[in-house]
């Protein structure tokens, strides 16, 4: 028998919202990522919660309990209850009536078996009640503990239900699985056309939380291998990335940089990325191809972009010197001891935006030591050239 640690179920707003549903003489039970995390003894973000009572009665338990309950996705069964400021997710269990290969319709059903098949991964099919006791209605405990990713059921229908699947697959292989199914990677490779009509911003989403993974690069170079990368990135390469990974093995996870070190162009378009994200990506490519030295880097790009940058130039070959992150760190603090006031009225408009682009070039140059006086005589004199 597998039961989850005592102290998940042990907190205050959970047991409210299961008091508040099992009230009703309904049944309640943890599922997914919550399950799956707590025996992988991984953090738990989110609780989601499967029940057979169906919304509306969701709705009057959590009500009665004097609890929030806010119809988040209550077509599709699901209400948010709210308990102690902490949300809960509450679905009822579910059967697919009718799938497009983007969205399902939905019948609401009251057998957790039935609602398990419906379920993307076996690892994610998991259920506990409130004793702990895991509840595993098609064969998900050994999958995870072998860390073997597997569609629930035959992977084909899983993908044509909805396509994301393809992306989902290799996201969970890079947080949770040693190894994949290999009819499932077969079924991914064959399906990667269905990817087109998926929304850019869905891509884009999974993309990043699968290169926020510690260690992302099997499951990019699986991505590689089946043709799903280069349809959800054209242009990509990802040879450099388990370089990178090794490059920043002392450093946080961070996705803008493993996706700038895929160097594929229109990324931003590709994946919709804010304009925030877009701006960093196209500040570290430019910076890459221009080949900037950690001095020009940390003082253009403050200490955290050029750090990005110097990992991905290691990645592509450029070795790190010594003591690399204190160089780019005092790049960034460095400023420039003239200012346009310094350069008039010598000289004047464009001709000061010449002159400082010179005076700034020698005092990267000569490592932030030039002194004031030589910087105002280069910066007019590169000024004053037409």
């Amino acid at each position: 028998m597998t039961v989850l640690p005592p102290d998940l179920l042990g907190a205050p707003a959970l047991r409210a919202v299961l008091d508040a549903i099992e009230a009703g003489g309904h049944r309640a039970f943890l599922v997914g990522g919550a399950v799956r995390n707590a025996l992988l003894g991984q953090p738990v973000d989110d609780i989601d919660i499967a029940t057979d009572a169906l919304p509306d009665q969701v709705v009057r338990l959590a009500k009665a309990a004097g609890l929030k309950p806010v119809p988040t996705g209550i077509n599709h069964g699901t209400i948010t209850v709210v308990a102690d400021k902490q949300g809960f997710e509450v679905t009822t269990f579910r059967r697919d009536v009718e799938t497009d290969g983007r969205r399902a319709v939905v019948a609401f059903s009251t057998d957790l078996a039935e609602d398990a098949r419906r379920r993307d991964f076996t690892m994610n099919a998991l259920y506990a009640g409130r004793d702990g006791q895991v509840i595993d209605p098609v064969g998900g405990l050994p999958d995870l503990a072998a860390r073997h990713l597997r569609f629930v059921g035959r992977p084909e229908l899983r993908i044509r239900e909805d396509y994301l699947r393809i992306l989902r697959f290799f996201r969970f292989l890079a947080w949770y699985g040693h190894d994949a199914e290999p009819q499932a990677v077969a079924a991914c490779a064959a399906l990667k056309d269905g990817l087109t009509g998926i929304a850019r911003e869905r891509i884009g989403a999974e993309l990043k939380k699968l290169l926020a993974a510690p260690d992302p690069g099997p499951a990019v170079a699986l991505m590689d291998q089946t043709g799903v990368l280069r349809m959800v990135l054209p242009g990509a390469d990802a040879t450099a990335l388990p370089a990178l990974i090794a490059a920043e093995a002392h450093l946080p996870p961070a996705w803008p940089r493993r996706l700038a070190c895929l160097k594929a162009p229109d990324v931003s378009d590709h994946l919709r990325l804010s304009r925030d994200e877009a701006k960093t990506q196209a500040a570290l490519r430019d910076a890459v191809a221009a080949h900037w030295s950690l001095n020009e880097a940390g003082y253009r790009l403050g200490a955290a972009l050029a750090t990005d940058q110097a990992l991905i130039c290691a990645a592509h070959g450029r070795p790190l010197p010594q003591g690399w992150q204190t160089r780019i760190a005092e790049a960034a603090r460095a400023t420039l001891p003239i200012t346009a006031r310094d350069l008039m009225p010598a000289l004047s408009g464009p001709a000061i935006g010449r002159g400082l682009h010179a005076a700034e070039a020698a005092w990267i140059a000569g490592e932030f030591a030039v002194p004031a006086p030589a910087l105002i005589d280069t910066a007019l004199m590169e000024g004053s050239r037409t």
